[in-house]
């Protein structure tokens, strides 16, 4: 296997068939997940790509239709529907998002750096009425490490480097966010930075802090909330495997971790996601593991 094209006679059926991804869901001892695109991408890329507009807003909307009807509508419980938004054009995202919400939609996968893609950043009042449904709603945005871009690395360099810096993506995403005033207009509104991990957070939380006190004064944050304090309230981290994160879960908050197994690529833990965790976890109590293997996903 690589990145070549392949055929679905190569791949588990559990990638594409509700039978199967039960079966396979069962083996790792998962009950219920959220699933992002593949070939449309993350967020929607392989569409924000494409020359036709229309056309591209036509595939968002029928993926969504697939994605709640098909394949969470076959397996009621166990999938949680994610969906898409032309955002390329701000109008039709809000058309979208009115509409999949209305059809049981619970998170939107977004990129996680607007900005990079040559869009307006979440700096503007641009995501205004996109981010008012979604606050007014109790959706949240999951921001796939990944959407926003690659990292930038040497162009000879194997594509593990690539693999490996992508959390700096979801590092520079939260950063953004916690300097944003979004918050103050849309209090209700949450971000999940997904398979970012999360070993990274008591240090990007530390130093958002320690800039703040530091240099709010001069920069025009002289009355924005403490970063933390944002975060706290607006952000979640998500991990596959992250020991360091998981050492130092006070210092992010035991309310704001995730977890996700990221079957079936190459980063997944499948078949042994529930052992593997169960491990990680064995230092933290119960109320602590259970919050973050389910209470915390489901609660957001």
């Amino acid at each position: 296997y690589g990145l070549d094209p392949t055929s679905y006679d190569t791949m588990r059926p559990g990638c594409y068939t509700v039978a199967d991804r039960l079966a396979d869901m069962d083996v790792d001892g998962i009950h219920a997940q959220v699933c992002f695109p593949s070939f449309p991408g993350f967020a929607g890329s392989t569409f924000f790509k494409a020359p036709d507009k229309e056309l591209a807003a036509a595939c968002v909307s029928a993926w969504n239709d697939w994605m709640i009807d098909e394949w969470c509508g076959g397996m009621p419980g166990r999938q949680i529907p994610l969906a898409l938004v032309p955002y390329w054009a701000i109008d039709a995202t809000v058309a979208e998002t009115e509409r999949i919400i209305g059809r049981g939609a619970k998170t939107i996968s977004f990129t996680e750096m607007p900005h990079a893609l040559g869009l307006p950043s979440f700096h503007t009042t641009h995501w205004d009425p996109f981010c008012a449904l979604c606050n007014e709603a109790g959706v949240p945005l999951s921001l796939h490490f990944g959407s926003g871009g690659a990292p930038n690395v040497a162009p000879d360099a194997p594509f593990t480097t690539a693999i490996a810096l992508f959390g700096l993506n979801s590092q520079m995403a939260t950063i953004d966010l916690m300097n944003t005033r979004i918050f103050e207009r849309f209090p209700n509104l949450k971000f999940a930075m997904s398979e970012g991990g999360i070993g990274w957070m008591p240090y990007i939380l530390e130093r958002a802090d320690y800039t703040w006190e530091r240099h709010r004064y001069y920069t025009g944050m002289a009355d924005a909330k403490r970063p933390s304090e944002i975060f706290r309230d607006h952000i979640f981290g998500c991990f596959i495997s992250d020991e360091a994160g998981l050492r130092n879960i006070d210092l992010i908050g035991e309310d704001n971790i995730m977890f996700e197994s990221d079957y079936p690529h190459s980063d997944s833990t499948w078949p042994h996601a529930r052992k593997m965790l169960a491990e990680s976890l064995a230092h933290v109590s119960d109320d602590v593991a259970r919050k973050i293997a389910e209470d915390n996903a489901r609660k957001l």
